[in-house]
């Protein structure tokens, strides 16, 4: 596969692909879901949670942690992680204003 040419594209299309490809794994998705269900900063329990390895589970967080979607703080000797409100907020906003241009009255 060829290297795309993000240059083509504007830095708002260039950036709602840079997040899918975030959101683009299910165990990523099955942690936010949890994150976002238990409205809370949860700690190292993902593992006993969602039944996957400990080093999957660590490197999903890397991911979503390196696009600022969740955030972490240590407390003793674990991490505790919840959603990041201010990058939330922008991710809805930006995927809302992406998904509100359809116009299903002139569809084809």
């Amino acid at each position: 596969m060829g290297i795309t040419r993000t240059d083509l594209f504007t830095e708002r299309q260039n950036e709602i692909a840079s997040l899918m490809k975030v959101f683009a794994h299910p165990a990523r998705i099955a942690i936010i879901d949890h994150l976002l269900q238990s409205n809370a900063c949860i700690n190292s329990d993902l593992v006993k949670e969602l039944g996957m390895a400990q080093a999957s589970i660590s490197q999903h967080l890397k991911e979503l942690k390196n696009a600022e979607i969740i955030q972490g703080t240590v407390e003793g000797t674990s991490m505790n992680y919840c959603i990041n409100p201010t990058k939330w907020k922008v991710i809805s906003e930006m995927l809302s204003t992406f998904f509100d241009k359809y116009n299903h009255n002139n569809c084809c």
